[in-house]
């Protein structure tokens, strides 16, 4: 394309070779068309779905999850998409709360992985504002039980979906976007492991799925852990949601 934008297509890898065999490149060109015909607006879907269908998160079956969230900006209301692959270590942690695996069921090696994320917002960002955002995605993480082992590769991509929509927001007015991002990734890396089911794959190896009533508050708590004050966007409800605990945007970066 001559005197135009040219579309610049990003590819993303991480190592699903627990379940998957990696060095078998089943993945073909007719694959991929495929894959791009049969893109469409509204739901995404989740758990074991495209290149969700063999990772391993947090020591459960994992796979697609998807969130939002709906800043305030000094009176001005944003989007913020969150789009994950779960595949990484580390032990899950709801409300604070460790849930490990039952066990008896065998534990993922956490050195292996890589979770990919995408964030989208409609706020009025630069390239190097984005970085900023990409970097809080990955930082979400923790706030699950992330372990960022040595050979786990997280990284994340931020994009803006208003091009030339004016100047950039100050710097200084950046922070509910960092929370809402924050929030957003750790509710998507939930969704990912709640619409996953129990998978066999390469080898026989099995990863179970999390049970979700694992994930409830105990009932012997007497305090309940506030929740973000972002009002989420007019959308079908993903398959479980559970609260998500209240870890901060971290103070500097």
């Amino acid at each position: 394309m001559r005197g135009g934008a040219q579309p610049q297509p990003g590819r993303g890898e991480c190592n699903d070779g627990l379940l998957s065999d990696i060095r078998a490149r089943p993945v073909q060109a007719e694959h991929v068309r495929a894959a791009l015909d049969g893109a469409s607006a509204g739901p995404v879907a989740e758990g074991c779905v495209g290149a969700g269908t063999g990772t391993v998160a947090l020591g459960f079956k994992a796979g697609i999850g998807t969130a939002s969230r709906t800043p305030d900006v000094d009176g001005r209301r944003f989007t913020v998409g969150v789009l994950v692959q779960a595949n990484f270590g580390g032990t899950l942690r709801v409300l604070g709360r460790a849930v490990p695996p039952e066990a008896d069921d065998p534990a993922p090696d956490g050195e292996t992985g890589s979770c990919v994320i995408v964030v989208a917002t409609d706020a009025p960002l630069d390239a190097r504002q984005l970085t900023r955002v990409a970097r809080r995605a990955v930082f979400a993480l923790a706030c699950t039980g992330a372990a960022y082992s040595h050979g786990s590769g997280d990284y994340a991509l931020a994009f803006g979906t208003r091009p030339g929509a004016g100047a950039p927001m100050a710097d200084t007015e950046l922070g509910p976007l960092f929370e809402a991002v924050l929030d957003g990734v750790e509710e998507a890396v939930l969704n990912s492991l709640l619409a996953a089911e129990t998978t066999t794959g390469f080898g026989g190896r099995t990863v179970a799925a999390v049970p979700a009533d694992r994930l409830l508050p105990d009932p012997g708590l007497s305090e309940e852990r506030p929740r973000r004050r972002f009002r989420r966007p007019a959308a079908p409800p993903a398959a479980t949601d559970v609260a998500s605990p209240d870890c901060g945007p971290p103070r500097s970066g």
